[in-house]
Parts: structure tokens; sequence; C-alpha cells
């Protein structure tokens, strides 16, 4: 689920007009294996297309430039493209971090650099590509320091102790670990106070320096503002951490769910007693509805920040309304490069609980599954078959823990399998 873009430290007129710089050059030898860990899937998409839409969503930052080596341009060139970003531009890295991001910069003062020039920010940020999970409000604090004080950067404690070994591997001395701060990203920077240190910069320092507001520090004499940063500025370097990244946005997009329901007695009442079982693990907004294309309120909750639908019916049949559903969601302001989990639920009321629906209709839920499933919808199934409402309510609670099971799992092997429920 995507966060708020607003920030409770501003207002729209406090906000200096700015710029990222994202290098994404890294061949991710830490990582290991041959992709380079910026164009990682993580949950079925590139870790770099996360960090480009967490610039892209705040609406104070007028350009984003991607620093890749040069045998990745068209691949980053490709996910733009398939994922629909905008406001970005992409950069044939150096053969260093400094050197990258020194390229980066050129396009806002170097038209010969550029196809065309860029208009120069008041502030640039920096910040790696492998941290997808910025926040404004971090951000905001970062720029408006570097507005401030010229150079700005996040930091945060450090977890271990720093220690110096002699040569022969010894312990030398340790340092006292109140006194320093692990610096992280973002960092921001007055672009040309940023811009001059880097025309400044050594061979050396390009070569082999890895901290950016050293240069600030040494070549402009900027002592950059410290900011605290949140513990969600990690960077995605070891292969554990790709797995961690894929559960935290699990998790981002498990917090709501919508029931749906038509206006039949039964599905009202399986909606009711869904949301009662749910209401205790995740928000749950519940409606009853008889779908049609033009109800306001259902195109509003697709609209919202809910990634989660359940639709209940006791129709032999619903797929007229399922495909609605799925129109709504494409002409939706969703973000369908997440995927969006759409259960359907049929109520089966009947004694012959094996043809309650038939084979053309499984086949029918099947096929339609994997088409939309191209367009980010993961559609699953769930037959609850009961006597009468006292079952209902069994079953329905029975049910409950496989449907939060579908919408944390979020599993693409899963997408068009029927499950089934029963009680008695």
């Amino acid at each position: 689920m995507e966060p708020a873009s607003g920030s409770r430290h501003a207002g729209p007129a406090a906000r200096p007009a700015a710029a990222a710089v994202l290098p994404a050059g890294g061949s991710g030898e830490r990582l290991g294996g041959a992709t380079p860990k910026q164009f990682c899937t993580v949950h079925g998409r590139p870790l770099v297309s996360y960090t480009v839409r967490a610039m892209e969503r705040i609406s104070w930052i007028s350009d984003i430039i991607v620093v890749v080596s040069p045998e990745n341009i068209e691949t980053m060139k490709t996910i733009i493209e398939k994922y629909g970003h905008k406001r970005v531009t992409v950069v044939k890295g150096g053969i260093t971090r400094h050197r990258s991001i020194f390229n980066g910069l050129k396009v806002f003062a170097e038209s010969e650099f550029s196809k065309y020039l860029l208009q120069k920010p008041e502030v640039v940020v920096i910040h790696d590509a492998v941290r997808p999970f910025i926040e404004e409000d971090i951000l905001l604090e970062v720029v408006l320091a570097a507005k401030e004080h010229g150079a700005a950067g996040a930091i945060r404690p450090l977890v271990s102790t720093v220690v110096a070994a002699s040569a022969d591997g010894c312990l030398d001395h340790s340092l006292e670990r109140a006194r320093y701060r692990a610096s992280e990203m973002p960092q921001a920077f007055l672009f040309d106070i940023i811009y001059q240190a880097y025309q400044q910069c050594t061979d050396y320092d390009l070569d082999y320096g890895t901290e950016c507001l050293h240069l600030a520090l040494k070549y402009c004499k900027v002592n950059a503002k410290l900011i605290e940063g949140t513990a969600d500025l990690w960077k995605v370097t070891y292969k554990r951490d790709l797995y961690a990244a894929e559960s935290i946005i699990k998790d981002s997009l498990s917090q709501q769910i919508c029931i749906i329901t038509d206006m039949k007695e039964d599905a009202v009442q399986a909606g009711f007693l869904l949301h009662e079982s749910l209401k205790s693990q995740i928000k749950v907004e519940a409606i009853s509805i008889s779908l049609c294309k033009s109800d306001n309120h259902l195109q509003n909750i697709f609209s919202g920040q809910c990634y989660n639908f359940i639709y209940i019916h006791d129709k032999q049949s619903a797929f007229q309304e399922t495909q609605l559903q799925v129109d709504m969601l494409e002409k939706s302001n969703i973000p369908l490069f997440y995927p969006v989990i759409l259960i359907l639920v049929h109520l089966n009321s009947s004694e012959n609980i094996s043809f309650s629906i038939g084979m053309e209709e499984l086949t029918r839920i099947k096929k339609f599954a994997r088409e939309v499933k191209k367009k980010n919808i993961w559609v699953y199934g769930l037959l609850i078959h009961y006597k009468d409402h006292l079952p209902l309510q069994e079953v329905v609670n029975s049910s409950a823990g496989l449907i939060m099971a579908l919408i944390k799992d979020r599993n693409p092997e899963l997408i068009g399998v029927l499950f089934s429920s029963l009680v008695g």
C-alpha cells in the first residue's frame, strides 16, 4: 500500500524545487547471482522501480535521474515504460559511484551531456536506488535542512561497535559508539554546492570516495546538518535483504480489505459475518451493492488505497459482475504495478456440493484469472457450502483464516484456484 504523500512538516509554499539523482550502477557482487540487485525482482517487480515510484509520488520532486551502467540502459528504459514511470531520465553511469553521481548532476548543468538540458533545481537529493522504503516526511526534513545549511543527510545509530585493527590483525583501538552515527540516505544539497564539489574532486576522491557529505565539507567548507533517520532507510545489500523487502511490501499491501456483496440476504449476511471475523486482524470496509457501471460509491472504493477485495454472491455464475469489477480496478487510481487481490466467494446452500459450480464455470474462472493476471489483478475462488444461517456463521469464521492467508501470502501459483470451505 502506498503511503500518503502529504507531510506534517511543511505546507506547499515551504517546499523547495528539488530533483533526485538515484545511482543504480552497482554490480551486486555482495548479493551474489548474475542480476545486479537494483534489477532483482521483489514481488514480481524490479527493486529500482519501487524506489523510483517512492520519489515519483512526491509532487515537489521535478525530475528523477536514474544513473545506470551502460549495459543496463535499455533494461532501465524498459522498466520505465512497463511500469509507467514519469519524470524519469536515464543517464549512463561511470566506473565508480561518485563518477556516476557526477554524471547524474551534469544533466542539469552541461547541455552536451544530455539530449536536453533539464532545469537546474534549487536542491538535489541523492538516494540509493536500492533503498526503496523512503517516506516523504524524512525526505522533506533532509531537503529543508539542506536548503538552510547547504547540505544534509540522514543518519542512524551504530548497531555494533567499530574497531580498528593493527597491521598484525590485532585490536588497535575501538570507537566510542555513542559519539558516532552510520551515514544513510537520503542526502540533499543545494545544487550549486554539490556540483561545485564534484567539479573540484580529485581522481582519487572520484574513484575511492563513498561519502557525498564529505565532498561538500572538503571542497566547499559546508558542514552538513545530520538528521536522525527512521529504521526503514536500510539498503538492500545481501540476498536476505530481498526476502525482507518482499515481506515488508506484502505486509504493507495487506492492511485493508473491502468486502463487496450483492443485495441477496445470504450474501449480505455472509459479508457481515466475515467483517466481524476479520475486523480484529485487518481494516475492513463492507458494502452491499447492486453492481452497475454507474455506481459512484464502488468506483470511489476502487480508487482508494485498498489492494484486497472480496466479492460474495450466491449465483451460479457471477462472471459479468466480476468482469465489471476488474474494469473498475483498471480505471481506478490504484497503481496496478502492485498486485491487487480479488477473491470471488460463491455461496452454496444446495445439497449437491460437487456440482454447485459446473466444470464449464470452473474452466471459465481459470482462464479469466490467467488473463487478468497480466494486468496485475490476482483472482482466487472460494466456495462456501452451508445449510442454514447457523452453519453459515461457522463456515464464514473458518473461511476467514483462508482469506487472510491468501491476502498475506499473495501467492501467484494459486491464481485461479477454487478453494472450498465446508461445515457439517
